[in-house]
């Protein structure tokens, strides 16, 4: 056999290998993560449920959703364990941002003007967009063809 008729497969192969080698390091490092749990830590679960750590066994995790609300869920249905400010700021809404830096949006185009009342148009300003009664009729005429037939009809056979 010719080196060319088996470089296809093993390019292919060599493919898979990397795709599972990267596979199992992924499931390593979330193995990893999930023994780091602790009671008291903060987790998000791969259904989106944001929980605190109350008890860590084999196979399950005890977590408290809310006050005197507990769940036991698998180990491997935890989907990240968070940092203490990351949960605090997503459940609790605690916020470290400085309110000055952020730029605020107005809700209309006003302040886009240097002189928002010069920028407010009058009546006599506005254009009228509709169409006039002499336009349509001279239009329909110059649109009729020798045969006395409007643009668009055609003949069908």
């Amino acid at each position: 056999m010719d080196i060319l008729t088996l470089l296809p497969f093993i390019v292919l192969i060599g493919a898979m290998f990397l795709m599972t080698r990267s596979a199992k390091k992924k499931q390593q490092a979330a193995a990893q993560m999930r023994d780091q749990m602790q009671p008291g830590t903060g987790v998000r679960t791969i259904g989106g449920l944001y929980a605190t750590v109350k008890e860590v066994n084999d196979d399950t995790v005890l977590l408290e959703a809310a006050p005197g609300v507990h769940l036991v869920f698998a180990k491997n249905a935890i989907g990240a364990v968070l940092a203490d400010d990351e949960y605090n700021r997503i459940v609790h809404g605690d916020d470290d941002v400085k309110t000055d830096d952020v730029t605020v949006v107005p809700d209309d185009a006003s302040s886009l003007s240097d002189d928002a009342a010069a920028a407010e148009a009058t009546d006599s300003d506005k254009i009228d967009l509709g169409k006039k009664a002499d336009a349509d009729d001279a239009e329909s005429k110059d649109a009729e063809t020798k045969d006395g037939k409007t643009d668009g009809e055609a003949d069908a056979k």
